[in-house]
């Protein structure tokens, strides 16, 4: 068998499953987003709180980006559902649980899983061990973001219909793109059907990330270099909409972490929030 398919998740996947699950487990209720279903498919091993990196108290900032952007794209999906939006594309999947948590959304979706074949395989392995069966509108696309070919060829060889608007979600995943594999993601992504949406994650540049978050952040990419995953990708808010109104899309809008704390997170007893360290650009066709 070869390395490529018995390639597991990255770290960057296996951390984000935990930190989701962490939410749930740590932080005071209401949770933003409820997910320990990634927790069981990452199995880590009881003793995965103990890790450095799920310390609640290092680096609240990071686990509530996670489950901010989490949240809005799954809100996102659910308001273009109940308009007649039924494709949702998840660019660079990881170990994403959607289709199996969400069953009242992916019942009336076709639901495209876009990720690198190896961690992919090692995905739907796990699924099939913990005994679920993959939804008939559930598509696994093997691709990598970062290979330099076009996402959207593989797409609609995978039976994505070109022809209908879809929501497309890149969460976390530019952070470690190169800056031309962004803006060759943006330009497929203006192919879409009228009536799609697009949202994707950026990271600030460190000197714009407000004071105490920008400590912590400079950690987290000390640790990503350190695991393999460095962050390669920084865009002012200006300039990643110059990037999105270059390529053609018919709007783009900034969504920044103040507006998405003030929906998730207002009147929150722990004072939980995300930093302004990674934001929302969300565009449509």
């Amino acid at each position: 068998m070869s390395e490529q398919i018995t390639a597991e998740p990255s770290s960057t996947a296996v951390r984000t499953a935990l930190w989701r699950a962490l939410h749930v487990q740590h932080d005071d209720p209401p949770a933003v987003f409820d997910d320990e279903l990634g927790l069981l498919l990452a199995d880590p091993g009881g003793d995965w709180r103990q890790r450095p990196d799920m310390d609640p108290d290092d680096n609240p900032f990071a686990r509530a980006a996670v489950i901010t952007r989490a949240r809005f794209a799954e809100d996102l999906v659910a308001e273009q559902l109940g308009r007649g939006v039924g494709q949702y594309v998840i660019l660079g999947a990881g170990l994403d649980t959607f289709a199996q948590r969400r069953t009242e959304l992916a019942s009336s979706l076709e639901i495209f899983e876009v990720d690198p074949p190896g961690p992919q395989s090692w995905k739907r392995r796990r699924l099939a061990e913990l005994g679920f069966e993959a939804p008939a509108g559930l598509h696994f696309v093997p691709y990598d973001l970062d290979s330099g070919g076009s996402w959207w060829e593989t797409l609609v060889a995978a039976g994505f219909d070109a022809g209908r608007p879809a929501v497309v979600a890149s969460l976390g995943v530019s952070t470690y793109l190169s800056r031309e594999a962004i803006v060759a993601m943006l330009r497929q992504g203006t192919a879409l059907a009228p009536g799609s949406t697009l949202a994707t994650t950026f990271q600030l540049p460190l000197d714009m990330v407000e004071p105490g978050p920008r400590e912590l952040r400079a950690r987290v990419e000390e640790a990503a270099r350190a695991f393999g995953t460095p962050f390669t990708s920084f865009f002012a808010p200006e300039e990643i909409l110059a990037l999105a109104r270059d390529a053609g899309f018919r709007t783009a809008e900034h969504i920044p972490a103040a507006a998405l704390t003030a929906r998730y997170f207002a009147d929150r007893a722990d004072g939980l929030r995300p930093s302004n360290a990674e934001e929302l650009l969300v565009v449509t066709t």
